[in-house]
């Protein structure tokens, strides 16, 4: 017997009162902003903090997302890796703009990252592939990513034929169609959660180089 849908989530709410966040004690760059919430994340143990919602557009104005893993922030933008010739490789081909966000529920915080879009350089590319697990250089190379396949064999195919290629190699050369993207950030929102759903919400804008904050009503 077929159990009914659950359709009324009306009754799941919580109440946030961890925290605060105010435009005197926000960090007046948002990439340090970012930082210091990033450290707070890693010290409270969370499972995956580095994990963000990838948002893109493809070129007919069909959005898409889907999370990815963080590989490294700086002042120049915020950097994850990818197979070029996936659905979000090709998204980003025909608009190279992205939405990222992180959401760090435990700490009833998110950050929200609109910007634009470059592939980071092969060097950049390459070292990062190297330095991945010798079975996830396998897996990159071995997975058509976002193709279909006739079944989960022609993976495990292709993976033990590659393994059988590279077993006295330390590392696999940088697939052609694989590396990282930065987004670089135009606008970045910090939230906080508070109670009655009066959430802080600091956003900051660049322009001319420089960075605006302002409050944003929740």
């Amino acid at each position: 017997m077929t159990e009914p849908l659950l359709t009324d989530l009306s009754a799941l709410r919580r109440s946030y009162a961890l925290e605060t966040l105010s435009e005197k004690d926000v960090r007046h760059d948002p990439i340090a902003q970012f930082d210091y919430w990033f450290r707070e994340a890693l010290n409270s143990q969370l499972l995956e903090p580095n994990a963000m919602t990838l948002a893109t557009v493809d070129a007919l104005g069909q959005p898409s997302a889907r999370i990815v893993l963080l590989k490294s922030f700086d002042q120049q933008g915020f950097v994850f890796y990818t197979n070029y010739e996936s659905r979000k490789g090709e998204d980003l081909a025909a608009r190279p703009r992205a939405a990222l966000l992180f959401a760090w529920l435990e700490l009833e915080r998110q950050i929200r990252i609109e910007g634009s879009v470059e592939k980071v350089s092969e060097a950049e590319s390459l070292e990062y592939f190297q330095s991945r697990p010798f079975g996830s250089q396998i897996g990159a190379w071995a997975s058509p990513q976002s193709r279909p396949i006739s079944g989960r064999e022609v993976l495990e195919n292709a993976v033990a034929t590659l393994q059988k290629e590279y077993a006295d190699v330390p590392a696999l050369p940088l697939p052609p169609f694989w590396g990282g993207y930065r987004v670089r950030p135009e606008r970045m929102e910090f939230w906080q959660g508070r109670e009655n759903r009066l959430h802080d919400r600091i956003r900051f804008t660049r322009s001319d180089g420089h960075w605006t904050i302002e409050r944003l009503a929740p």
